[in-house]
């Protein structure tokens, strides 16, 4: 049997240790980073996230198999753009111009986010998934593969090997995955589209 992947989260909101909570229970070993180091997430670790080790961001890319971006959007650049060369990368991340501004890079017509990330960060293996399920939900709406009803997420991405590896994870916190395609089918699951935050089981999704 293959071992679990290595889970790392940057981000510490509460997207972060949502699925940091998840990735536990399902038996993942996980790492954390937030913008103020690791010393800063003790009492986190201690009261919410039992079991999971606060690291600093190159400690927890080269410790992870497979590292969840969970902070700002806008915050994407404080990370090198080679910084996750050749990891499986979940872009949990979404735009939201309301908070953050008019950001131009992800205002060019025809691309989506993802797709604007997946350049910067050279060589990474990016998927889109987890961002269109609120936080608590992940947790509440969590269920045991072939339960009835059972709730799906969609992915997206242009790397099928990184793609079954994300599979796998979904399945793990409880949910159904289900493959969109490429990487510009992300814009299908972000904000203010029928997908987003909808609750719908895989073969209504599909």
């Amino acid at each position: 049997m293959k071992n679990k992947a290595k889970i790392g989260i940057i981000g510490a909101g509460r997207l972060g240790t949502a699925v940091a909570r998840q990735s536990l229970k399902a038996g993942y070993e996980v790492a954390i980073t937030n913008a103020h180091g690791p010393e800063s997430l003790r009492l986190t670790l201690s009261v919410l996230l039992p079991g999971a080790v606060a690291m600093d961001v190159p400690d927890l890319i080269a410790a992870s198999d497979i590292v969840i971006l969970a902070i700002p959007l806008n915050q994407y650049s404080t990370l090198a753009p080679d910084s996750l060369a050749g990891k499986i990368v979940i872009d949990a991340m979404n735009y939201w111009p309301p908070t953050e501004g008019d950001i131009p890079e992800f205002m060019i017509e025809g691309v989506t986010t993802s797709e604007y990330l997946q350049q910067y960060f050279k060589g990474s293996r990016l998927v889109k998934t987890l961002n269109h399920v609120a936080y608590n939900e992940l947790e509440e709406h969590s269920l045991p593969p072939n339960t009835p009803g059972r709730r799906a997420i969609a992915l997206a991405g242009d790397d099928e090997d990184a793609k079954k590896e994300v599979e796998v994870f979904i399945n793990d916190l409880g949910f159904d995955p289900v493959d969109l395609g490429s990487l510009s089918q992300g814009k299908k699951f972000q904000p203010d589209t029928p997908l987003f935050n909808a609750r719908y089981t895989a073969d209504d999704l599909r």
